[in-house]
């Protein structure tokens, strides 16, 4: 015998899923009109869509970071488009599963994320895949997003948050390697050395002079890569860590993560 599949239920279905009405109304005629039945037949499929995209590759999306009692939650979930990231439905994803991580950590959000993403999946029609997840805490923590597509935070033992909040902005823009002259290794030097021995012995200057224009560009070189040798961004007059200094700021860590 068969149900009536009114639209009423087509709706309520619509309301608890997000799926489209074809998709809903497909589910209640298969489940006979049984709500429950439908949903679980709903997650069936789109844990199965979800599968068949699984060999894509999904290289967009949006990064969130949420900041909440001397922590940040940074978040980085991907979509194959630009398009998706900035659908309501991917945005409004990304923002649960940050909320989540915030208030029942990390883990028990990646538990929660596989159905949570396959239902999107099947609202979409794009992969989505959860990326780089990372608590961030510390006496003064701040961030700066932009565009969504790329983020940093900055943690501080001391200082301000408007402080490390220009901090983050001065490292997105300038985007440093390192974050003191200490962290560079001999195989980093060993790198730079080759590339710029190679330009140098384009010269025909005397060796004598070669070794010093050699010494200078491997100078120069980490120096624009180095967070506290950088000049400040918002006053070249001065480094970060004149800056920091300035301001009796301590800075612990940063993390930086982008889209593309």
């Amino acid at each position: 015998m068969s149900t009536t599949i009114t639209a009423q239920l087509v709706k309520d279905l619509r309301d608890r899923t997000g799926v489209s009405v074809m998709q809903c109304k497909n589910a209640l005629e298969e489940a006979e009109g049984d709500m429950e039945k439908a949903l679980i037949i709903l997650k069936k499929k789109s844990s199965s869509i979800a599968m068949k995209k699984a060999d894509r590759i999904a290289n967009d999306g949006t990064i969130i970071v949420k900041e909440a009692d001397g922590k940040a939650l940074l978040l980085v979930l991907n979509s194959e488009t630009d398009f998706v990231a900035k659908n309501n439905d991917f945005t409004e994803l990304a923002n649960k599963l940050a909320d989540l991580a915030i208030t029942e950590g990390i883990e028990a959000m990646k538990a929660k994320s596989v159905d949570m993403i396959n239902q999107t999946v099947q609202k979409v029609g794009e992969k989505i895949e959860l990326g780089k997840v990372e608590e961030i805490t510390g006496a003064v923590v701040a961030s700066y997003v932009h565009n969504n597509k790329s983020a940093v935070v900055v943690s501080l033992s001391a200082g301000t948050k408007e402080l490390a909040r220009d901090i983050a902005m001065h490292i997105a823009a300038m985007k440093p390697v390192f974050t003191t002259r200490e962290e560079i290794t001999e195989d980093d030097k060993k790198k730079v050395v080759e590339v710029f021995e190679k330009e140098v012995a384009e010269s025909d200057k005397p060796e004598e002079i070669k070794k010093k224009m050699l010494e200078g560009k491997i100078s120069t070189y980490f120096k624009e890569q180095t967070l506290m040798d950088q000049p400040y961004i918002k006053n070249s007059e001065l480094t970060v860590e004149a800056l920091l200094k300035n301001n009796n700021a301590v800075l612990s860590s940063f993390t930086y993560e982008s889209i593309n």
